[in-house]
């Protein structure tokens, strides 16, 4: 479905493409977004504290302005959020729980995705009305409870459905937790000529915060790792979404979709991950319209025409309210708005070049204009600067061009190269410290080619891919506190995932990502621990990462899975001078039907109550961890709806 926003053939596709389907979810039951995407190749998202997280897809671990702007977040291929106005935690806005799948393209998307579509895509799919209804509760022993409700009704063409997910989580250290409600409503027709598919979606999130615990290894102080330096920290957040797909056969080769939809979203947060922990307030609201005009080629063939339209405005202020110190003063920082627009012609063709060979290729224009303005003066006062109003404009063109042959009934070998390009960040934009020069942020593009191999051998279902892929204009501010446009990193490395039936009963699957990610320039700067030269690993960038997993079935009603998890070594610093060893955990789930609909589950996660962080991070002269939970064990039932 990603690829082209309509349901395609992973074989005919010259890029890769991961599922997790209705079935992976449901037996998973992933108490954060990380535990259910890390199962597949090249992902490695890292938790925060609460619903935080950090993102890995075909990258380091990134955060700020790219960490937010390097991944696109969709809900049924609509974006979450705008573009230049992303969240470096999106994930926790998408109601995963109750999905009815989760498909991840790792690298640039085809020619219908735009900004944010660089190291990787993440669209979760709405349940159909026609699911099964169901209505479970679970909790763990660190006092997580989760609630889901799904109901659906069908009536001739039409069909509604409604889905319901409540969470409580006490916290794994002093003064933290939260508490989330996520609700999804979808009327899909089925007509004729025309169908019609419309979700709304609505989010809520109040959640006491952690910070990072703080000293060399403290993640295996296990007193300390239940301390929480922070108290007072919290992030609120409300989200919602409404988008109809409809799409219309206009006769003979000729199909229309159209997709309009509108977002809103709010977020409070309290900053205690810096000095002068200020208040941020934040939001934006878009209406824009995703549109596709299809004409089939022959049997096999097809031909896209689109355009992507987006209007949104946006805000952010922040406030200090401790005292002056230094150079950070009491009061306003930030106060301004930003209105964005972006249009997106696109072209994308898919042909039949001879029985066994297909071309794919898709050019997409996008051209982003922010218009913002200040209601605070526009000066520098301590370290922050606030830039005069202004009207900026970005255009990117991002060519993609692949191919895949199929080399048995069951192997395809595919190619792909693909440019992916964002738009800044608003908050890289115009969120500026004193140091910093206006206008010095450029669109980041880049470059990427892979090669892979997959299909199914006997009982094995296979795929691996090698990728190359090198990213220019990468923008950050260092630790001098001055702009730098135009960083160079260089990812490479190997991803595999492999499924294989060791019995009717005994199944093996696993997941692999070998990977170098380096940078390609040198920046100096005093503090040494954040020194940049040409070929260092870039910061929480792991070389290998996995996982691996025993599925038994010892009937059609039972199931039990011992999984391996993985996350290789890696610098915490700039300069490679710091470094967390990495960590292997064991988790055990299983899950058993006494009668059809009823399904009772357990897991034990973190079997050998193994010490581990999460996150590592050296900053402000510190080793700092978000320490991992010890053993947990949960259970749950789910009944028919």
């Amino acid at each position: 479905m990603t690829a082209t926003r309509e349901e395609t053939t992973r074989a005919s596709l010259p890029t890769n493409t991961s599922r997790l389907d209705a079935d992976d979810i449901s037996f998973l039951r992933a108490e954060e977004a990380g535990e259910l995407l890390n199962r597949l190749p090249g992902v490695g998202i890292q938790p925060g504290n609460g619903v935080e997280h950090l993102t890995a897809i075909r990258s380091p671990v990134l955060t700020g302005g790219a960490g937010a702007g390097s991944f696109l977040y969709l809900e049924n291929s609509v974006p979450l959020r705008a573009a230049g106005f992303a969240n470096v935690n999106g994930l926790f806005e998408a109601h995963t729980e109750i999905a009815g799948a989760v498909e991840v393209v790792r690298g640039p998307g085809s020619a219908f995705y735009g900004s944010n579509a660089v190291h990787g895509l993440v669209n979760v799919i709405s349940p159909a009305p026609g699911a099964p209804g169901f209505l479970d509760v679970s909790a763990d022993t660190r006092g997580h409870v989760t609630g889901n409700a799904l109901r659906g009704i069908e009536s001739g063409r039409q069909g509604m459905l409604g889905g319901l997910t409540l969470t409580h989580d006490a916290g794994n250290q002093a003064d933290s937790g939260y508490d989330t409600q996520k609700l999804t409503l979808v009327h899909r027709i089925d007509g004729p000529r025309i169908t019609a598919n419309t979700v709304l979606a609505a989010v809520n999130l109040n959640q006491e915060t952690a910070g990072f615990i703080v000293g060399p290894e403290a993640y295996r102080n296990r007193t300390l790792s239940l301390t929480n330096p922070n108290p007072e920290a919290y992030r609120d957040a409300q989200a919602l979404r409404l988008s109809s797909a409809v799409t219309a056969s206009l006769g003979g080769p000729w199909h229309l979709t159209l997709t309009p939809f509108a977002r809103w979203n709010e977020m409070t947060l309290f900053q205690h991950f810096l000095p002068y922990q200020g208040i941020e307030e934040s939001g934006h609201w878009s209406l824009g319209t995703l549109s596709t005009l299809r004409r089939d080629l022959g049997t096999d063939g097809a031909l896209f025409f689109g355009l992507d339209t987006e209007y949104t405005e946006g805000f952010l202020s922040e406030v200090q309210t401790l005292p002056s110190f230094g150079p950070f003063p009491q009061g306003v920082h930030y106060d301004y708005t930003v209105g964005a627009l972006v249009i997106a012609p696109y072209l994308h063709l898919d042909i039949p070049v001879s029985t066994r060979v297909r071309l794919v290729g898709g050019l997409r224009a996008e051209w982003t204009r922010y218009d913002y303005d200040t209601a605070t003066p526009a000066d520098t006062t301590g370290r922050f600067r606030r830039p005069e109003a202004s009207v900026d404009d970005f255009f990117t063109l991002t060519p993609k061009i692949g191919a895949v042959a199929q080399v048995t009934d069951e192997v395809q070998a595919f190619a792909n190269y693909a440019r992916g390009a964002r738009a800044p960040q608003t908050s890289d934009l115009y969120r500026l410290q004193s140091f910093q020069e206006p206008g010095a942020v450029e669109v980041e593009t880049l470059d990427s080619l892979e090669a892979g191999l997959r299909g199914r051998l006997g009982r094995a279902r296979f795929e691996i891919v090698a990728f190359w892929m090198d990213k220019d204009n990468f923008f950050f501010r260092n630790a001098d506190g001055l702009n730098v446009p135009d960083g160079k990193t260089r990812h490479r490395g190997v991803e595999g995932e492999l499924a294989l039936r060791l019995s009717d009963r005994l199944t093996f699957e696993g997941v692999g990502t070998y990977a170098r990610h380096s940078y390609e320039f040198d920046d100096i700067v005093g503090n040494t621990s954040e020194i940049i030269r040409k070929g260092n690993d870039v910061d929480t960038a792991p070389r290998t990462i996995g996982s691996a997993r025993l599925v038994w079935a010892p009937s059609a009603r039972a199931r039990i899975a011992l999984e391996w998890q993985h996350m290789g070594a890696y610098y915490t610093d700039a300069a490679n001078e710091h470094r967390y060893e990495g960590h292997d955990l064991l988790n055990l789930r299983a899950s058993i039907s006494p009668a059809e609909g009823v399904d009772l589950f357990g897991a034990v996660r973190n079997l050998l109550n193994t010490d581990h962080a999460d996150r590592a991070d050296f900053a402000f002269g510190s080793d700092r961890y978000f320490p991992g939970d010890g053993i947990t064990a949960s259970v749950g039932l789910r009944v028919p709806l």
